[in-house]
Parts: C-alpha cells; structure tokens; sequence
C-alpha cells in the first residue's frame, strides 16, 4: 500500500469537486493536509471533518500577500512543506447568455484573463511561494502536483455540449484549455529547474467528472470514452497519491493522464 507517512502537504482548490477528494485521499494515506481554498471559515470546517490533524487556512492563490500568509501558517503548524498540489481553476460559469459570450468571437476578454490568472498565474505564484520553501531543510522527497485537464492536451469537443435537438447553448471557451496547456509547459519548465535541488514536478490530467451535467452531455461523453463513463472525483485521489509519495520519486516532468481513455481517439 502506497502511504505518504506523514508528509505535510498543500490542497489548493480544496473545497472543490476534485480538490476535496484528493485531501480526503491524502489525509487516508497518512498525509498531514492543508485545506485551503478562497473561504477561510468553511476551510477550518472541512479540515475538521478531515480529521488527521489536518490544517485549514483560506488563501486568494492570485494574491502574493495570502499565500505568504498561508505558508506562515504551514510552517508554523508542521516547520516543514513537503507537498504542493496546485488544484485551485476557474472554468467559465456563463448565464443566459452563454450561448453568446462562450463562442470564440464574442468572448469576452476580461473573462479570459480571470481565467488565465486564475489557472495560470495562481499555479505560478503558489509553486514560487509555497515551492521556494521546499528548498529548505534537509533532504526528502518533495514533489509539486499541477493538476492541468484533458483539455490541455486535446481541443474541446464542441458537440459535446450540443442538445440532441441540434441547438449549442454553450461552447467550451479557447480560455480553459489555453490555461491548462500552459500548466503542461510550465510543469516541465519547474522540473527541470528545481531538479537539481531535488524536487520533482509533475502533471494530473484529469477528465470529466459526471457531476449533474445534462444528460445528453453525460451520454454523450461516455460515448467517446473507451471505458464508457465518466470519472468520479474520487477516481483521482490513488494518482494525487503516488505522485506525491516517494513511489513516484524518479518521475518528474510527467502528464500522468486519467481519463478512462478519452484523449486516445
């Protein structure tokens, strides 16, 4: 069995679908967690219900001042980072006029740089703040999980979101999977960089999470997934753990891809 024997490490996005499942998985495997995502109250609740000794701290991953905070909070509980997982993304949450502003030629720019700082320059500044403090004290097995999607790797599917009477009520946004690609390049951009200090960067690519979309999405995407469904959360909690156990410790600068298939046709 694959156990993280008590290393500290960092959920960004903690309070989300994905992100929740993999503090819960880590905390089973003997990971000291840090919770944190924009909420600081319902982050102190859910690392409680964790149980585990599990830390809550809420933190704004695009600000450098609350991840500061973050960090000194980190320290101040375990003295020590071993575990980054930057899981905190933004995805476009667009209203009645979506099937508008989400097509290409209308999209708006300010959603895409909200996106962009979000998903990009959130995993930049978490790795530079939180990674930096990784380069401290003796040597271990330290490890960054970028958490990038499918998206990052193949163009979206825009018949995915078509409804079986032939409307398009919603395009999948050219600001999410830019977003994603970039965590691919800058995954092995750190890896190489920090590799020579020892600590290794790598990539979960995770897929759909069925999770009360439509049902002629749901049908749809299993469709076109070899193994016919879509994934629960809790489907990518055993790959947060290898990659942050010392399992894993001669990968680095890897996109390990869990998604039932769905980027081999």
């Amino acid at each position: 069995m694959i156990t993280l024997g008590g290393k500290v490490c960092v959920v960004t996005g903690a309070l989300g679908l994905i992100g929740s499942a993999m503090a819960r998985a880590m905390v089973s495997a003997g990971g000291r967690v840090v919770v944190t995502d924009l909420d600081h109250g319902a982050c102190v609740d859910r690392a409680h219900a964790l149980g585990g000794g599990t830390l809550g701290h809420g933190a704004d991953i695009t600000r450098r001042d609350a991840l500061a905070s973050l960090l000194a909070a980190v320290i101040d509980r375990f003295d020590r980072l071993d575990v980054l997982v930057n899981c905190a993304a933004l995805d476009d949450k667009l209203g009645t006029s979506a099937a508008y502003e989400s097509r290409f030629e209308h999209y708006p720019l300010e959603r895409w740089q909200r996106v962009l700082d979000t998903n990009l320059t959130g995993t930049f500044l978490c790795s530079q703040v939180l990674g930096s403090a990784m380069l401290d004290g003796p040597p271990r097995d330290r490890s960054i999980i970028n958490v990038a999607s499918t998206y990052g790797i193949v163009a979206p599917d825009q018949a995915l979101y078509r409804t079986p009477d032939g409307q398009q009520p919603f395009f999948k946004s050219a600001a999410y999977p830019t977003s994603k690609a970039a965590v691919l390049g800058f995954t092995r951009y750190l890896a190489a960089y920090w590799g020579p200090a020892g600590i290794r960067v790598n990539a979960l690519s995770p897929g759909g999470v069925e999770h009360g979309q439509p049902e002629h999405f749901i049908a749809s995407y299993r469709a076109r997934t070899p193994l016919g469904r879509m994934a629960t959360a809790d489907d990518y909690g055993g790959a947060t753990v290898f990659l942050a156990s010392d399992a894993s410790s001669y990968m680095t600068g890897a996109n390990l891809v869990v998604d039932g298939g769905f980027t081999v046709w």
